[in-house]
């Protein structure tokens, strides 16, 4: 009778270890390009997420041992493919949230469907202004990255630093472009100035010469451009075959460094003088968070050196991002999406790669950085995108 209670008891342990192992996970959602122009944007993305992740499962996972999962989708860049995909995430058991990025021209036009199906979407690499100041309520999503505004406002800034006051703009036509085409003239604006000129490129534009051209008779000192990868190539191309008197300098928002910017500008690059917006780099950084992250990266993804972090803003963002989620699943206590929507705008303070966050968002905040979180880089001979000296 002895042994069959020992039997019994044995049994039961074994019962509730096979139950304990099927818990279900915990799965985040990301969406991103992973395979166009901005594919080391996506990539980015992913390898921030996943270390993240990997440290919240080794802790035991969140709500009494259920483990995080990543589920990645790629939209390619396009708002329809984006848009299809999001019914899966909404439908998709256990999912508690979305990271998303880099095109905000991806990401609006879905904004509609995310508040309906309450679908949380935490915006880890997009500027655009409009992704988080909708007008929907209550507001479903949440940005660990950039605002448009308030970027428009730093490269203004550090634009007037340097003695060039008449500033011609060269923007992507898109959602995102003429996101910042306001915020621009805003910020000059506010100092009684005008762009001395604004031009348009799309997506694939190979030559700028007629844009560029057109801002330099227009009296343009310098350059405020927002493109990404493959189009800043060809900018950068553009103004290297310019005289050398006749080339302008050029302050880059940050969507150049969501793909191999430097292989599409080729040796131009050393030609130009351009500032590229960041919010992050981890080329010098010695605190112990980012020493610790370096350590694990290297470890999972076969580098050695902090420069070989590619898309340094876009890993930095995600990992925080997943961390700060988790921070909000733990005080709801489930994944229901409302309520850990409820909990982001009231988590306590934490420290995080990029800044401490005290706190992150508020409900009537959903803003995790602000403008002294900004920086200015250049690239390297190398091509490898470093923090400019003060």
């Amino acid at each position: 009778m002895q042994r069959l209670g020992w039997v019994l008891c044995v049994a039961l342990l074994a019962c509730g270890a096979a139950a304990a192992e099927e818990k279900p996970p915990i799965v985040v959602g990301l969406q991103a390009d992973m395979s166009s122009g901005s594919a080391e944007a996506g990539e980015a993305l992913r390898r921030g997420a996943l270390i993240a992740i990997s440290e919240i499962n080794a802790q035991g996972g969140l709500l009494g041992g259920r483990k995080l999962q990543l589920m990645v989708r790629d939209h390619h860049g396009s708002a329809a493919r984006a848009k299809d995909q999001f019914p899966e995430f909404a439908d998709t058991p256990n999912l508690v949230a979305v990271l998303g990025g880099l095109h905000g021209s991806a990401i609006i036009p879905s904004l509609p469907f995310i508040h309906e199906r309450q679908l949380l979407f935490v915006c880890a690499w997009s500027a655009t202004t409009e992704i988080v100041d909708h007008g929907l309520k209550p507001n479903y999503v949440f940005r660990v990255s950039a605002r448009d505004q308030l970027v428009s406002e730093f490269l203004v800034t550090q634009a007037l630093k340097r003695g060039h006051t008449r500033l011609g703009l060269l923007l992507e036509r898109s959602s995102w472009g003429r996101s910042n085409e306001k915020a621009m003239s805003e910020a000059l604006a506010q100092r009684k100035l005008i762009p001395v000129g604004v031009q348009w490129f799309n997506w694939a534009d190979e030559d700028m010469e007629a844009q560029i051209s057109a801002l330099a008779r227009d009296g343009a000192q310098a350059i405020l451009m927002v493109a990404n990868a493959p189009e800043g190539g060809n900018i950068v191309k553009t103004m290297a075959r310019r005289p050398l008197k006749e080339r302008l300098p050029l302050y880059s928002h940050w969507g150049i460094s969501g793909g191999n910017f430097p292989r599409r500008a080729g040796p131009s690059l050393a030609q130009v003088e351009l500032s590229v917006f960041q919010t992050f780099s981890f080329v010098g950084a010695s605190d112990a968070r980012s020493r610790a992250f370096m350590e694990t990266y290297h470890r999972m993804f076969g580098t050695k050196r902090a420069e070989d972090i590619s898309a340094p803003v876009g890993t930095a963002h995600a990992y925080d991002a997943v961390w700060l989620l988790a921070q909000a699943i733990k005080k709801a206590g489930t994944v229901d999406r409302p309520k850990v929507r409820d909990a982001l705008e009231q988590l306590g303070p934490y420290q995080g790669l990029i800044r401490a966050y005290r706190p992150a968002f508020t409900p009537t905040r959903h803003e995790a950085l602000e403008l002294s979180d900004y920086k200015l880089a250049t690239f390297t001979p190398e091509g490898i995108l470093v923090p400019s000296q003060p």
